[in-house]
């Protein structure tokens, strides 16, 4: 069970990256990959949250923890932005994966701790 989020967030990590690279490139974004991602990131973090309550000692899974659940918020908001088709800042597509990829690393590394 303790690597279950990596694998749900390296699927939902696969699908960001590639809705980045289609936002980026100027194509339209899928709906069923949009949803896709947001699936596996929402499972990954009821997935993390489990394994925190399991091992609450785990300093850097607690981190990754608090740093994914802002890392939501953040992916909400620019849910929001499509939703009401407005455009997307970039900066905020940016932050957003800057920090999912920061809480993803420190998730491997408590993992492997």
């Amino acid at each position: 069970m303790m690597y279950l989020p990596v694998v749900l967030f390296a699927i939902a990590a696969l699908g960001g990256l590639t809705l980045a690279v289609m936002k980026f490139t100027g194509k339209g974004l899928p709906w069923p990959l949009v949803i896709g991602h947001g699936i596996f990131a929402a499972s990954g973090l009821v997935a993390l949250i489990i394994n925190v309550f399991n091992d609450t000692q785990n300093f850097l899974m607690n981190l990754s923890l608090i740093l994914f659940l802002i890392t939501a918020i953040g992916g909400f908001t620019v849910l929001s932005f499509h939703l009401r088709k407005k455009k997307q800042p970039y900066s905020l597509i940016f932050i957003h994966g800057t920090a999912a990829v920061i809480s993803f690393v420190l998730l491997i590394i408590a993992v492997t701790m």
